[in-house]
């Protein structure tokens, strides 16, 4: 096991994704579109990797996305941490979207992050062209997201904003772990945890 290798995954989305970086280059990946199956597929997906995924450490994106594929892949980085001893840390899976794109985003000055939220929502964040956030997450329905003026849209919902709004230019993308490497310092924080982007769908219950 390399001590300068990073295990990354990444399963909030319809994408199972998770890669090898070392000195800031991919050395392996794979990066399945499933949809759903994340609990089924992330582990021998990890296991394919090169030396069976093991690594120095583990980053491992947070969310916002599926309330299922946020909490697997936060506990299989938890869990392979502790098995390995290793650190662990994580991201924002909308940063990692905006660093998939990291070019395009560079060139128009910035871009609006689009991601499926769920229950008819989208998730959004707005990314400088530096890749550092220039306000916080929101979930929205998607006729109050269209009124945010950005011009380059990216994400699983880059397409349907754009055609929705009626302008803009849309890159359709999802979280690739193999985006990693640009992701900014700050980006990167310790004790991952789920980001969930919105309140839980279950409510508790209140006594009479």
């Amino acid at each position: 096991m390399s001590e300068g290798r990073t295990l990354v995954i990444d399963s909030a989305s319809e994408a199972c994704s998770v890669a090898l970086v070392e000195d800031g280059r991919v050395v392996d990946f794979r990066h399945d579109i499933i949809g759903r199956g994340h609990a089924e597929r992330l582990v021998p997906l990890i296991a394919e990797l090169a030396g069976g995924g093991r690594a120095g450490s583990i980053a491992v994106g947070c969310g916002p996305g599926s309330f299922a594929g946020v909490r697997i892949g936060v506990a299989a980085a938890r869990g392979l941490a502790l098995g390995w001893q290793v650190s662990a840390r994580g991201f924002s899976t909308l940063a990692l979207v905006a660093a998939a794109t990291a070019d395009a985003i560079a060139g128009a000055d910035g871009a609006l992050v689009v991601m499926e939220g769920g229950h008819g929502q989208w998730f959004v964040q707005p990314f400088a062209a530096d890749l550092s956030p220039r306000a916080d997450l929101r979930s929205l329905l998607p006729d109050e997201a269209v009124l945010l003026d950005d011009a380059l849209i990216v994400g699983n919902r880059a397409e349907d904003f754009v055609a929705r709004r009626g302008r803009g230019q849309a890159i359709a993308a999802l979280p690739d772990a193999r985006a990693f490497p640009r992701l900014p310092a700050a980006a990167v924080f310790p004790d991952p945890s789920p980001i969930y982007g919105r309140a839980p769908d279950a409510k508790p219950m209140v006594g009479a």
